[in-house]
């Protein structure tokens, strides 16, 4: 059976997730998970949460924790990156930092967005560590990004690192199964194709029963679209923006495309709060309200069940699989149960034609006992091609310029990319104001 090592598991509700979801894939049982994290109190908290699942599952599991990264990964097939430097706080100074200085929400990649430059310099810099350890301790082993930057990671690690096994994981994909359900598709009976690079992907082959399914969408438009929306919330996967995207392309925005979450592309439909009220989006609110109210209560829940050992943990998290695809992935390699994934690697076989060969790409994969085999799809419009080379490769291209050269004016290029830098002068006063934030002193130091 595979040790799978979990870098970050102090994540209670992550770890959970993980448990719950090996726990109901029975040709993984007497696996060994190794639980890895920094933090002690985190990780025997998640650690005791996690035991007892399996325990009322009553599936054998040899669970593991340490403090010590390179002792997990000894033996380990499959190693899991969770982990996130600074955690949201950083993140949220970063962004009080930002809007003083004119930014906002709306297509800005690498500043109003979770993979701010000074939130994805620790990130880079720990995923390369491990990547380091894994060819030392474990080169045989598959090495899991689950933690952003993924678009730049993936890109960066696969560049340097070619003999690595790498596959970069998000759920946006996902978000093909809520539009099934909405415009009343059984999602288990819909076949698709979702090719682009990381938060940034479209719905370019979409069937139902054998069939193609764009005039099912086509006529849920035309027909019972409006009363959706006068219904559902801001930043709705079906909202006024998605239907414009669909509209303007031809192609449908999944997941986290348009979304908060994904950098809430493009920054025209939030050019001001008029606009934002006219197409239903409000990052700002979504950010608070979902993502970090969200988590804090996901937080909160697992502390009451950790502490209330009296409770089962199953009474407050059922054992029904998440969508996460990280366990199916192990199992397809490990159990050797073939299934095509959603996952991020390099475009070297050009299976997105006009990304550039080296860079992450976001695409079906089949994946199996072999391994990892890319599956080339038919492409996107070109419209959206140029657009995602412009506002996804390009900024990209040049933080990883800024990273490996050190250089704080390769930095001050990667602002003036930004939709809402309006000045020189204001990118190099908000690059001057993050690289003072007391936990940065490494980044400060880096950059030259």
């Amino acid at each position: 059976m595979p040790k799978i090592s979990i870098i970050g598991a102090g994540s209670a509700m992550f770890s959970l997730s993980l448990i719950k979801d090996i726990c109901l894939t029975p040709s993984l049982e007497g696996s060994v998970i190794s639980f890895m994290d920094v933090d002690e109190q985190r990780l025997n908290s998640a650690y005791s949460l996690c035991e007892r699942y399996a325990k009322e599952a009553n599936i054998s599991l040899v669970l593991e924790k340490t403090t010590d990264r390179r002792e997990s990964l000894r033996g380990a097939d499959f190693v899991m990156l969770a982990a996130l430097i600074g955690g949201h706080q950083r993140l949220k100074d970063g962004w009080d930092i930002a809007r003083k200085h004119g930014y906002r929400f709306g297509g800005s990649l690498h500043v109003m967005h979770d993979e701010g430059f000074w939130i994805n310099f620790d990130q880079l810099q720990l995923m390369e560590s491990v990547m380091q350890d894994i060819l030392e301790i474990c080169p045989n082993a598959w090495y899991m990004l689950v933690s952003n930057p993924v678009m730049a990671g993936v890109t960066y690690l696969q560049r340097k690192y070619p003999q690595a096994k790498l596959a970069g994981f998000c759920h946006g994909s996902n978000g093909i199964k809520a539009v099934a359900e909405v415009i009343g598709l059984d999602p288990e009976q819909i076949t698709y194709e979702i090719p682009g690079v990381n938060h940034f992907i479209w719905l370019t082959e979409f069937r139902y029963k054998g069939k193609d399914a764009f005039p099912i969408l086509d006529r849920w438009i035309e027909e019972k679209s409006a009363a959706y929306i006068e219904q559902c919330g801001t930043c709705d996967w079906l909202g006024p923006k998605a239907l414009d995207l669909y509209k303007k392309f031809g192609v449908f925005p999944i997941g986290d495309t348009g979304n908060p979450g994904g950098g809430a592309w493009p920054a025209w439909h939030h050019a001001d709060e008029e606009t934002e009220r006219f197409y239903k989006e409000d990052p700002e609110a979504w950010w608070r309200d979902l993502y970090f109210a969200g988590g804090a209560a996901g937080v909160e829940k697992i502390r009451k069940v950790s502490e209330n050992t009296a409770e089962k943990v199953m009474d407050s998290f059922p054992p029904v699989h998440s969508t996460e695809p990280m366990i199916p992935f192990i199992e397809a390699i490990a159990c050797d149960v073939p299934r095509v994934m959603i996952l991020n690697i390099l475009n070297d076989g050009n299976y997105v034609p006009g990304i550039p060969l080296d860079f992450q790409v976001e695409i079906p994969c089949y994946v199996s006992g072999i391994g990892v085999q890319g599956i080339k799809t038919k492409g996107l419009p070109k419209p959206v091609i140029q657009y995602a080379l412009r506002d996804r490769v390009a900024p990209v291209e040049m933080e990883l310029q800024a990273y490996e050269s050190g250089s704080y004016e390769d930095l001050v290029q990667l602002l003036l990319m930004d939709p809402w830098t309006r000045s020189e002068q204001q990118a190099r006063a908000l690059l001057d104001d993050i690289l003072q934030m007391p936990s940065l002193a490494a980044m400060r130091r880096h950059f030259k």
